[in-house]
C-alpha cells in the first residue's frame, strides 16, 4: 500500500513539474502573489498554530507548554466560554445569513435598473466598505449625552425623561452592533454578486423560457445562481469571516472590555490577550480556535450551496 502511494506521488509530482515548464509564463505572473500570499497569510497562520502551544510575551523566547493554552481556553476562561463564544455565534448567525442574502437581493434588484443609475446606487451601497470607520456615525447618532441624535429626539417627545447609554448598558448594545455589523456587512460581496449577474449569458434565460422556466424566481433559482456559484462561494466566505471576526466595531464604540463583556466577542478577546497584556501564545490559541470555526463555517455553507439549482 505504501509502494503503490509513493508511486503516486512520484507521478502527481512529475506531472506538476511538466506542467509548470509548459505553462511557465503563466506561473511567473502568478509567482509575486503566491510569494506575498504565502509570507503575509499563510505563514502566520502557521507561526500562529505553533505559538498556541507555547508561552511566549514577546520579550522572552517562546516555551513549549503543550495543550496547557487549550486547556485553560476551554476549562479555565468563563469570559471566553460564557460570553465570547456566545455573543460571537449569535452575531455570526444573525449578519452572516441575513447580509449575504441582503447583498444577493440588492445585487439582483440593481442587476435589472439602467447601467447609469446601477453604477451610482452600486456606489452609494459599497460606500461603508470605502469609508472604513463609517460606522463612527453610529456613535454621533447614538451618543450618550442629552446631545445625541436619538436621544434629544426622543426628549424632545418626552418618550424618555434621562440620556439612555446605548453603547454602555447591555438591554441595547448587542442590537446595536447586529445592526451595525449588517450595515457595513454590504461590500466586497455585494459587489462580487454584481460581477457574477452581469457575466450571466442572455441566452440562458432564452434557453430556460423554452424548458418551462415561468417566473423570476423559478429563473433566479434554476438559471441565476447556478450560474454564479463562484461568486456565491466567494461571498460566502466574505460574509462568514466578516460576521466571525466583528471585533473593531465593538471595541470602537463599546470599548474594550464592554460593559460586563455584554458583546464581548472572540475577536475583542484575541485583542485583550494579544494586544493588551501581551500573553501571545494564549493569544495564537484563541486565534487557531476561530480559525478553526471559520473553516468548518465555510465547508458547511459550500456543501449547502453545491446543491443549488439541483
Amino acid at each position: 500500500m505504501k509502494k503503490i502511494s509513493s508511486v503516486n506521488v512520484r507521478t502527481a509530482a512529475k506531472q506538476l513539474w511538466h506542467d509548470m515548464k509548459k505553462n511557465k509564463v503563466s506561473y511567473i505572473f502568478v509567482a509575486p502573489y503566491f510569494i506575498l500570499f504565502f509570507i503575509f497569510t499563510v505563514l502566520p497562520v502557521m507561526i500562529s498554530m505553533g505559538l498556541s502551544f507555547t508561552s511566549f510575551n514577546i520579550l522572552e523566547a517562546p516555551v513549549f507548554v503543550g495543550l496547557q493554552n487549550y486547556v485553560r481556553l476551554f476549562f479555565q476562561d468563563r469570559i471566553f466560554m460564557e460570553k465570547a463564544i456566545g455573543n460571537t455565534f449569535i452575531i455570526a448567525a444573525i449578519v452572516g445569513p441575513i447580509g449575504y442574502l441582503l447583498c444577493l437581493f440588492l445585487a439582483w434588484m440593481l442587476n435589472e435598473l439602467p447601467r447609469m443609475l446601477r453604477m451610482i446606487l452600486t456606489l452609494i451601497f459599497y460606500a461603508p466598505t470605502i469609508a472604513g470607520n463609517m460606522y463612527f456615525i453610529f456613535q454621533y447618532l447614538f451618543n450618550s449625552d442629552s446631545q445625541g441624535y436619538v436621544n434629544a429626539i426622543l426628549n424632545r417627545y418626552g418618550i424618555t425623561q434621562t440620556a439612555i447609554l446605548w453603547f454602555q448598558d447591555e438591554k441595547y448594545m448587542l442590537t446595536l452592533i447586529v445592526v451595525i455589523a449588517l450595515w457595513t456587512s454590504v461590500g466586497t460581496t455585494f459587489l462580487s454578486f454584481i460581477a457574477g449577474l452581469q457575466g450571466i449569458p442572455r441566452h440562458l434565460y432564452e434557453a430556460a423560457a423554452i424548458d418551462g422556466v415561468k417566473n423570476r424566481w423559478q429563473e433566479l433559482y434554476y438559471v441565476t445562481l447556478p450560474s454564479m456559484k463562484p461568486q456565491l462561494m466567494f461571498g460566502a466566505v466574505m460574509s462568514i469571516t466578516g460576521a466571525f471576526g466583528v471585533g473593531s466595531i465593538v471595541t470602537a464604540l463599546c470599548g474594550l472590555p464592554s460593559t460586563n463583556y455584554g458583546v464581548h466577542t472572540i475577536m475583542n478577546h484575541l485583542e485583550d490577550y494579544g494586544n493588551v497584556r501581551f500573553e501571545m501564545g494564549y493569544a495564537s490559541a484563541i486565534a487557531t480556535v476561530l480559525f478553526v470555526i471559520m473553516i468548518g463555517s465555510n465547508k458547511i455553507i459550500q456543501k449547502i450551496l453545491a446543491k443549488v439549482g439541483e
